[in-house]
């Protein structure tokens, strides 16, 4: 068993590289033109969330190193929040309380993910329908759930090491 003396912390770059390619994975104008997600703050918060979410399943799946990168990626995502967060014009009073709700809204779709994830039924889609969508279209919520079982299965076959260098890869959404 290793300790935890002996492994290293992951590099900025390596988490930066990480990160940028989850937001540029959110950004893809498919999820937006194809899949319906709205193209508002709202629905690009969550597709960073989604996409931020499967890297942390991941994460929690694999060596030791993986934790600190799936910590470091949750690290990153908050700085990046706080950061649009203020650019939008958000005072230094009201963060604290805006960045609780994104922390929530992280945890809560984390478990609902996750849930969703293990089971057999519809849970994904109604979760996505009623976090992305708003309750609404649930043909494209399921899309959205195929996408995610799909990119969830292509991150469990990425090697820890090429993670651990910042290469990730996610699927192409237009093909689903």
């Amino acid at each position: 068993m290793k300790s935890g003396l002996f492994c290293r912390a992951p590099k900025p770059d390596t988490i930066g590289a990480l990160y940028g390619a989850i937001v540029a994975q959110a950004r893809l104008p498919a999820f937006y033109r194809s899949f319906g997600v709205p193209d508002t703050v709202a629905g690009r918060l969550e597709m960073i969330l989604l996409h931020t979410l499967l890297f942390s399943r991941r994460a929690r799946s694999g060596a030791e190193i993986m934790g600190a990168l799936g910590q470091g990626v949750f690290d990153r995502f908050c700085d990046d929040m706080d950061a649009n967060l203020r650019e939008m014009g958000i005072g230094d009073l009201a963060v604290p309380k805006h960045m609780q709700r994104i922390g929530e809204a992280f945890y809560g779709r984390g478990a609902a993910y996750d849930a969703g994830m293990a089971g057999d039924g519809d849970a994904l889609g109604e979760a996505l329908m009623r976090n992305v969508f708003d309750g609404a279209v649930p043909e494209r919520a399921a899309r959205l759930a195929t996408y995610m079982k799909a990119a969830d299965a292509a991150l469990a076959r990425q090697h820890d090491t090429d993670l651990a260098q910042g290469r990730i890869s996610f699927p192409d959404p237009l093909t689903f």
